[in-house]
């Protein structure tokens, strides 16, 4: 069992950054891969990143690839999503997700993962 907190969001003009944090509880947070979301109203739920339990491995939605980075802190149960050269398309609430794996995969799917966290509003906005 895993709780997720997200924080870091907030409002930036475009092209700005913001870094979200993800802090997990629970025993075992180094073999949890770990994923981040997200929604924008009236749409689904979508991936954004993934990393491996190790940190290792990560991977990206095209639409991020080169201005996301996603990496992880074990010993500290962190999770970081640093957000540069925003876009206004990039605003939508983003969320944390867990699930248990240890064998160097990654996880794309909603459905992939067990724990969520409560999200984060991010807005790009002039």
């Amino acid at each position: 069992q895993v709780q997720l907190v997200e924080s870091g969001g907030g409002l930036v003009q475009p092209g700005g950054s913001l870094r979200l944090s993800c802090a997990a509880s629970g025993r075992a947070f180094s073999i949890y891969a770990m994923g981040w979301f997200r929604q924008a109203p009236g749409k689904e739920r979508e991936f954004v990143a993934t990393i491996t339990w190790s940190g290792g491995n990560t991977d990206y939605r095209d639409s991020v690839k080169g201005r996301f980075t996603l990496s992880r802190d074990n010993a500290k149960k962190m999770v970081f999503l640093q957000m540069n050269s925003l876009k206004p398309e990039d605003t939508a609430v983003y969320y944390c997700a867990a699930r248990k794996s240890r064998d160097g995969s990654m996880w794309y799917a909603v459905k992939d993962y067990d724990y969520w966290g409560q999200g984060t509003q991010v807005t790009v906005s002039s």
